[in-house]
């Protein structure tokens, strides 16, 4: 789609869209990306989606919208023939291209953010549950009484050991509290970042239906001032 798109720098034809084949395709994509916009109004209106949902499931529905809208955006892109002679025409195809690229967003960079976030919650809690037990582990050591046990064992042991292993196997279980905390606090950080950026992208859904209701607007006057001002579909 994108190279379509960029075929508006090194190709015109001033004739194409008013043909029948450049109708055809234009027809045929507004009927796609028409079709594919029955999901937003059968998701809102509750009668409607309970009448529907039984037959055909909503995320049946939504892939029908995501299809829907990519080839009947190509459609439309090759209906105009790269032609740049009306300001209406320019409008309706910008207008096209802000609704795929908003839906892209929605669909899929969304969705990725939201995964993501779901798999850093998880890791969290599974940190959580092994900072929990080593926690409990520190509080039996440091409880009265514990402390003194094996107390001989460890003076004599001091005759032979260096200082350094003897920090090694009694801070252990400590240094392991300490890099838990430390991957914990990693993640909280990372996870809080995740949701201001899903905060803000939430909002992509308000753009791509103004943005829809735009296109479709235009799309309607379009439509009109072709009939409007007749067919030529069958004059060379």
């Amino acid at each position: 789609m994108l190279i379509l798109a960029l075929g508006f720098f090194v190709h015109r034809s001033t004739r194409f869209a008013g043909s029948l084949a450049g109708g055809a395709l234009g027809v045929s994509g507004a009927l796609l990306m028409l079709s594919g916009s029955a999901y937003a109004l059968v998701k809102r209106v509750g009668p409607l989606q309970k009448a529907l949902t039984g037959k055909v499931s909503l995320r049946t529905m939504l892939a029908w919208h995501v299809y829907t809208g990519i080839v009947g955006a190509i459609l439309a892109l090759l209906h105009t023939g790269h032609k740049f002679q009306s300001p209406l025409g320019m409008l309706l195809t910008a207008a096209m291209m802000l609704v795929v690229f908003t839906g892209y967003v929605g669909r899929y960079l969304f969705n990725a953010v939201a995964q993501e976030l779901r798999e850093k919650r998880e890791a969290l809690s599974k940190l959580q549950a092994q900072y929990d037990a080593v926690s409990i582990d520190l509080g039996r050591r440091a409880a009265p009484g514990v402390a003194t046990a094996g107390l001989t064992s460890r003076l004599v042991a001091g005759f032979f050991l260096p200082s350094a292993a003897l920090e090694g196997i009694g801070d252990a279980t400590a240094a392991r509290a300490l890099r838990l905390a430390e991957a914990m606090a990693d993640l909280e950080y990372s996870i809080k970042m995740h949701d201001v950026f899903k905060t803000a992208s939430s909002r992509w859904l308000k753009w791509h239906i103004a943005v829809s209701i735009v296109f479709f607007v235009l799309l309607g006057i379009h439509v009109w001032a072709g009939l409007f001002y007749g067919l030529r579909w069958f004059h060379p």
